[in-house]
């Protein structure tokens, strides 16, 4: 099993180089996905959400209201910490559980937003940084995304720089360019994790 970390800045599009793996093959973890999944209604982490930020960050249906949450946390660092505090230890739970579940020779991609703002690069055996200007990053949240550009910025803003992203790239996909040539970088990139998944396998042979 070769173990791959990949992260990239918000609006960088790391969810479709993520996307492109998993249609080469790749076993795909979903940090994000498993965030939503932890703090569904009825689970303890919700539970926990609602204690520390009050029932004001639910929505009428009883979940999460994302929106709200993200409107108090991502401005304010030490209230981010808090989340985190208590969705991450379970995010890394659910994550162990599903790699463990995948076969031997799988090449299993986790995909983790805030794997440099945690730290988390010594747990992979390589680490792909998905990398675009912040002016790109701007462009996309504001007009794919929706967002103002006070809240773009502020996510940019609470996440890692970029400086820090790369240096624990061990490898880097610059995507500032069309999406056709996304699509052929992935598919060098795949044939790169490919072959050291073998080297992997064979060595320990």
């Amino acid at each position: 099993m070769l173990k791959v970390g990949l992260t990239g800045g918000i609006g960088a599009g790391k969810s479709e180089v993520s996307r492109l793996l998993v249609e080469h093959g790749a076993v795909l973890i979903d940090a994000d996905r498993i965030a939503r999944e932890v703090v569904a209604p009825g689970t303890p982490g919700l539970a926990a959400v609602v204690q520390a930020f009050g029932e004001d960050v639910l929505a009428e249906d009883g979940g999460l209201d994302r929106p709200k949450l993200g409107s108090i946390v991502f401005a304010d660092p030490d209230r981010l910490a808090v989340l985190n505090s208590i969705v991450h230890p379970l995010v890394g739970a659910r994550s162990r559980e599903l790699e463990s579940a995948a076969a031997e020779d799988a090449v299993v991609v986790h995909d983790v937003p805030l794997l440099a703002e945690n730290a988390l690069a010594p747990l992979y055996d390589l680490v792909v940084v998905v990398d675009a200007s912040p002016e790109t990053q701007l462009d996309r949240l504001v007009r794919l995304r929706g967002m103002s550009e006070q809240d773009a910025r502020a996510r940019m803003a609470a996440q890692a720089t970029r400086e820090k992203r790369l240096e624990i790239a061990d490898v880097v996909i610059d995507n500032d360019v069309p999406l056709e040539e996304l699509r052929r970088r992935v598919r060098e990139l795949w044939g790169e994790l490919v072959r050291r998944a073998r080297a992997s396998r064979t060595s320990q042979e």
